[in-house]
């Protein structure tokens, strides 16, 4: 073949195949990178719209966890809040209850909060755990020591609210026992006036507290008197009539407070609980009413 018929090959070939590639239609279009991939622009159209949803779902779901995190973070605070404000009550009723022990705060002046958070303390196990820790403070140090064989050591028991509440009377029971096993001569003090002794007798009898000494409670006199000075009074009396103080045990300040205490005091928990008064106030009243 001539030179002339090899040129006229040539381009009647690259014709061809330009004419291939050119069919009129978008399906036949092409894309062409200079690696040799290709696409047609309807696919190249569903690849960028792919791209554009998959954009769209990102930024969504980092906004989605934006807002969750938000939520996580306000709920949170809201926690710590709830948190920081239960421990500032928590507080503001220990320091009344401090200061309620020290001036004899009744019962019906302790504010509906503490009130509620005294009842919590109960239901919850806090008073009958703390009760459990001092009494096994009182029988540790009762195994160091012993009476006297002339039976004049006594250790002196506060009976007024902590024999009254159902969780607090089986567990002072049992180391009230011990104690009277082991000899101790025990004397309970009360705040009543003389003219229940015998219903709180009774009242001791009913629960199991037997075999103790002698119950001090009030004259007409001594109703007059503040507890503090009631207290102090009776036990000088003890001391002069040649009896030991080893201990006094109460779960109020009053009773704790002035001459002649002793060798060891213990302060039982006293969660300020509004009804131990009006509890022990039925049970009198009730007692009374079924002698009569």
């Amino acid at each position: 073949m001539s030179a002339y018929g090899h040129q006229m090959e040539r381009e009647f070939s690259a014709q061809s195949l330009l004419s291939r590639g050119n069919t009129g239609t978008e399906m036949g279009s092409r894309y062409v990178s200079e690696s040799g991939f290709y696409m047609t622009s309807f696919a190249a159209t569903i690849f960028i719209a792919s791209l554009v949803t998959i954009g769209v779902l990102l930024v969504t779901s980092v906004v989605s966890l934006a807002v969750m995190l938000q939520s996580c973070e306000n709920k949170s605070k809201g926690v710590v809040a709830t948190i920081d404000k239960a421990n500032d009550n928590h507080h503001y009723c220990e320091i009344l209850a401090l200061h309620g022990e020290l001036n004899g705060l009744k019962p019906d002046n302790v504010p509906p909060l503490c009130r509620n958070l005294a009842v919590q303390y109960i239901e919850t196990g806090g008073y009958r755990r703390d009760l459990d820790f001092v009494m096994r403070m009182i029988e540790n140090f009762f195994d160091t020591v012993s009476p006297s064989k002339n039976q004049t050591d006594a250790v002196l028991i506060d009976i007024d609210n902590i024999l009254v509440s159902d969780p607090s009377v089986q567990r002072i029971l049992e180391s009230y026992t011990k104690l009277h096993s082991k000899g101790w001569l025990l004397i309970l003090l009360s705040r009543k006036h003389e003219k229940q002794r015998h219903v709180t007798i009774k009242h001791l009898n009913s629960i199991g507290f037997n075999g103790w000494s002698s119950l001090i409670m009030r004259s007409d006199l001594e109703m007059e008197m503040e507890t503090r000075e009631y207290f102090c009074r009776r036990r000088t009396e003890m001391k002069e009539q040649g009896n030991e103080i080893m201990s006094v045990i109460s779960s109020q300040m009053d009773a704790l407070m002035g001459l002649s205490l002793g060798i060891r005091l213990f302060k039982l928990p006293n969660p300020l609980y509004y009804n131990f008064e009006n509890n022990y106030e039925s049970r009198i009243h009730g007692l009374v009413q079924s002698e009569n």
